[in-house]
């Protein structure tokens, strides 16, 4: 089976800084994707690249075997390809309900995108707290808030920035599961991540970014063991 994303020699300059150096990798349909390296990597330029919101100065990327490095972030959403941020994005003024229902918006007129969106939030664990503002809410079910707004776009990838930052182990779970049981459903993720137990436990595969390069790629076990991966990123003690 085709990958449903495909990037090649990937590359993003800042002056001198190169915040992504020649980076490849795929990604096939129902994979998870997790991409780990030390802060100021370039795991989110390599998000901002890979969904539009900055253009590469060399290299290409293709979803579901179109080449999408010049498109526009909503022409990348429309053909099934979204993504959260690390920073969570909320419309303080409007409720959780409203929220997933502009993401609905995008293919979907409004009563339909409403009626999708209780169901979003009934499937997420979020129906209860439907008219309440963002501001109002956990940050656990902001970060389910987040995805529910992917997931409600129609995705076929979502690319998620950090969505278990701040969150306890405990409460990452709950995220977590909601990852594993919509990828049963046919959705794909890339995950930036942090906190290594929660890779472990989400991750088919792991991709390590150090200074905008790849350095290496493999299952999860396998970059625990990587020397090059614990000199740039873990230290000399990895519980694997």
């Amino acid at each position: 089976m085709p990958p449903i994303l495909s990037v090649r020699a990937l590359g993003k300059r800042f002056g001198g800084l190169a915040a992504v150096d020649d980076v490849s990798f795929d990604v096939a349909p129902g994979e998870i994707l997790a991409v780990i390296g030390p802060n100021g990597a370039g795991k989110t330029t390599l998000f901002n690249l890979v969904s539009g919101f900055a253009r590469a100065d060399t290299g290409t990327v293709r979803f579901a075997d179109r080449d999408i490095a010049a498109l526009r972030p909503p022409a990348i959403a429309r053909l099934g390809l979204v993504r959260s941020f690390q920073l969570v994005q909320i419309f303080a003024r409007m409720s959780v309900l409203d929220a997933v229902t502009a993401a609905a918006l995008l293919r979907l007129p409004l009563a339909a995108a409403i009626t999708r969106a209780h169901a979003i939030l009934d499937e997420i664990g979020l129906a209860a707290r439907a008219e309440m503002t963002p501001t109002e809410i956990s940050m656990q079910d902001r970060k389910l808030l987040e995805i529910a707004k992917c997931v409600a776009t129609g995705p076929r990838l979502i690319l998620l920035d950090e969505v278990m930052s701040g969150l306890t182990l405990a409460e990452a779970q709950v995220p977590l599961n909601l990852i594993h049981r919509l990828r049963e459903q046919g959705m794909t993720f890339v995950m930036v991540e942090h906190v290594m137990p929660v890779v472990m436990r989400a991750a088919d595969r792991v991709l390590v970014l150090n200074f905008g390069q790849k350095i290496a790629e493999g299952t999860p076990a396998d970059i625990v063991r990587n020397q090059a991966v614990r000199d740039a990123y873990f230290g000399e003690s990895v519980d694997a």
